[in-house]
């Protein structure tokens, strides 16, 4: 009964303060506008409840056709319902007056509804946001109505980029009060995991997901056999690489969903995933409400804008305090934040809320936020951390969603590496390494460089690319609008220099992921050895190693195997043998092993070259242009982090996100998750349904979905 009362008093609050938010966005544009005025406050108040009424009215007809118009057409029609709503408001009510023909309204519902997302915006700031509330009031609705699972599930929440050093440290400043207090109060324990090379989100998410992180030498590399640049968030190579890697019991495989990931973990339901291209389905009411809700897509576009506005600021701040390091955050870099911070944000939320109703057993999804602002900001900048705090705040709307639902979930938070902080290699010595390479070779012709900033575009070109995909109206109308930017039937969005076509005939390919970068004599097959590469260039790896702004090399030795050689010594990994002064002592005590078992992955470069560290600071200098990076080795980059309810059991950190993804399979077996090879199907395991079958469970009458 208690329940109840407080769960319709929650509902009339929320509608008090949306009829006080419309309010005040009325007033506001009246006041501002000459091409709108009233007859006195009654009108006004009765507009109120008249936007409400048509506006219920527009979201269930936008609901109802949504499965004949589309992806594309919820967007564009739940953007359009908002400017329809208040142009038929003041159309209709006899109190208000409007001045001018037709366009007189279209810009005061235009300024209106642009208005109304702006006092939505302030009236949550702090606290939950507008959207994620408006989910909380859809559960609550149908909570009674929602058939229990039989089982406890497993939500997994991926903080991209985040250290297990700086995530202890929000913790002890009292910053998180989420997953700070779940420390506190001993539900959950901290732990940190050593991710091991290369330091990425694929390659940790190989491992995470599949059990195969060591199919990624880094987050893009060359295969000789085939003359490709291999990049991992680019739709076509992750669909290959997958394939590569999955044996069909991934760690979503019975039933789970995986969504904004780079890999699928043999997930039944796959969603904004670089390795499948299948939106949800069309009858996915999370996904209609998101794009057709007044507080879903169209406040979404609005508050872009004011996080570019914000961006814009911040960086502006940077330079005229002239913080170092930094790097210049302009060009696209200011729509990515946008996307990652707004708009993906509140998709996720939805998506993954639709599962939990459902009662998916196992859930895994990535927020990009704080690493797509890290990279340019710096790992430890008021920006970057505020991003933090953000997505504790979702994570406490999440856990507040699972306590309405008749059954239960327990919460894992963990990330898939940290990251380093430095002046960029180009910043430091005025060459990028691409440039001193070409300076130590006798080649004809220039290292080809992949390099760049394309991390951040993945998640974006892997939404459009599912969109292209469509054999729908979305499908053609994605597919125009992207003329000439969608190449074998994925969407390229993003600097094309950062995978560049290889020649048969180039002689040298640099490939560089953070601080970590792959070398490879292109013409010569197979991996070469250190005695072959002294012949070819006897400059190279003195030259190379001796760099003021090189850590050290590693080689595969014909008579030892791999070595590594830095200005003053060597280290043989196989034997432990060193001579001179350990290139590798102050890189931790992983390591070692770390470099034994990158030189052991395929498609590993000729030579592996790893950045300076610096002795006090622990800075790193990358081979990309990003302030904040990963993919190597030093400094925070190695040190991910692992939140988990104590009643799983760590009995030491995990090395390697192989593990990870071994204790996540325990507690799946521990939660009874877990299908064991006895009890599958005798055709084929569940993560190996074809999609008609998923999409038959998405879209079926028994699906209890959030209601739009």
């Amino acid at each position: 009964m208690w329940l109840d009362l407080r769960r319709t008093a929650g509902g009339l609050q929320a509608i008090f303060f949306g009829g006080l938010a419309s309010l005040i966005s009325l007033v506001i544009t009246f006041w501002t506008l000459p091409q709108i005025s009233s007859d006195g406050p009654l009108p006004v108040l009765r507009l109120v409840v008249l936007l409400a009424i048509i506006g219920l009215l527009m979201r269930w007809v936008l609901a109802g056709v949504a499965i004949l118009i589309g992806s594309i057409g919820v967007l564009i029609g739940g953007l359009l319902s908002q400017f329809g709503v208040v142009y038929l408001g003041v159309s209709v009510d006899p109190g208000v007056n409007l001045h001018g023909g037709p366009e007189a309204a279209l810009l005061v519902s235009i300024v209106m509804s642009s208005i109304s997302a702006f006092v939505g915006w302030i009236a949550y700031a702090g606290s939950d946001d507008a959207y994620v509330a408006e989910v909380m009031r859809g559960v609550r609705r149908r909570a009674r109505r929602i058939e229990p699972a039989p089982k406890t599930g497993l939500l997994i929440i991926q903080l991209d980029g985040l250290s297990a050093p700086l995530l202890n440290w929000m913790v002890l400043s009292g910053n998180l009060p989420t997953i700070g207090g779940w420390i506190r109060d001993g539900s959950h324990s901290l732990v940190g995991w050593h991710t091991g090379v290369p330091a990425t989100t694929p390659a940790s998410q190989a491992g995470i997901l599949h059990g195969g992180s060591g199919q990624i030498p880094a987050f893009r590399w060359y295969e000789k056999e085939t003359g490709r640049v291999m990049v991992t968030n680019r739709a076509r190579d992750a669909a290959e690489i997958e394939a590569r890697m999955s044996t069909g019991r991934g760690l979503l495989a019975d039933g789970g969903a995986s969504i904004s990931n780079n890999w699928s973990g043999d997930a039944q339901q796959s969603v904004l995933v670089f390795s499948r291209a299948a939106l949800p389905n069309y009858r996915s009411r999370g996904y209609v409400r998101f794009f057709s809700s007044p507080q879903g897509a169209a406040r979404g576009l609005v508050l872009c804008v004011a996080e570019m506005v914000k961006e814009l600021h911040q960086a502006r701040r940077q330079r005229r305090r002239n913080l170092v390091p930094r790097v210049k955050r302009g060009g696209s870099y200011i729509f990515l934040r946008a996307i990652s911070n707004v708009l993906l944000r509140d998709l996720n939320v939805s998506l993954i809320t639709d599962e939990l109703v459902k009662g998916t057993p196992v859930i895994y999804c990535d927020f990009v936020d704080y690493d797509e602002v890290a990279h340019h900001a710096g790992p430890t900048r008021p920006e970057s951390l505020q991003t933090l705090e953000g997505l504790d705040r979702v994570i406490g709307s999440l856990r507040r969603i699972i306590d309405t639902l008749p059954h239960s979930y327990e919460i894992v938070v963990l990330s898939d590496h940290g990251q380093s902080q430095g002046s960029t290699f180009l910043q430091r010595y005025g060459r990028t390494l691409t440039q001193v390479v070409d300076d130590l070779v006798d080649t004809t012709k220039e290292p080809v460089a992949a390099t760049g900033k394309s991390e951040g575009w993945g998640p974006v070109n892997a939404f459009l690319t599912e969109l292209s995909l469509r054999r729908s109206v979305a499908g053609t109308v994605t597919r125009k609008a992207l003329h000439g930017k969608v190449g074998r039937g994925e969407v390229e969005l993003g600097p094309a220099d950062c995978e560049p076509p290889v020649a048969p005939d180039e002689q040298m390919v640099v490939t560089s992921s953070g601080n970590l970068a792959l070398i490879y004599l292109a013409t010569t097959p197979g991996r070469v050895p250190l005695e072959e590469i002294e012949l070819l260039h006897p400059r190279l790896i003195p030259g190379l190693a001796t760099h003021p702004g090189i850590g050290f090399v590693m080689v595969d030795s014909l008579a030892e195997g791999p070595v590594v050689i830095g200005r003053a010594g060597v280290h043989v990994l196989r034997s432990g043998r060193i001579e001179g002064v350990d290139p590798l002592e102050a890189f931790g005590p992983y390591a070692p092993a770390s470099m034994l078992r990158q030189s052991d992955i395929p498609h590993n470069g000729d030579i592996v070259v790893v950045s300076r560290l610096d002795e006090h600071t622990h800075e790193v200098a990358a081979f990309e242009e990003l302030v904040g990076c990963h993919g190597g080795i030093g400094g925070w980059q190695t040190d991910a982090v692992l939140v988990h309810p104590r009643r799983f059991v760590v009995d030491e950190p995990p090395v390697g996100s192989d593990a990870v993804h071994e204790l996540l399979i325990g507690w799946l077996d521990q939660l009874g998750q877990r299908r064991h090879p006895d009890e599958l199907t005798k055709d084929q395991p569940v993560g190996d349904r074809p999609a008609g079958d998923e999409e038959q469970r998405v879209g079926s009458p028994s699906d209890a979905s959030v209601e739009a």
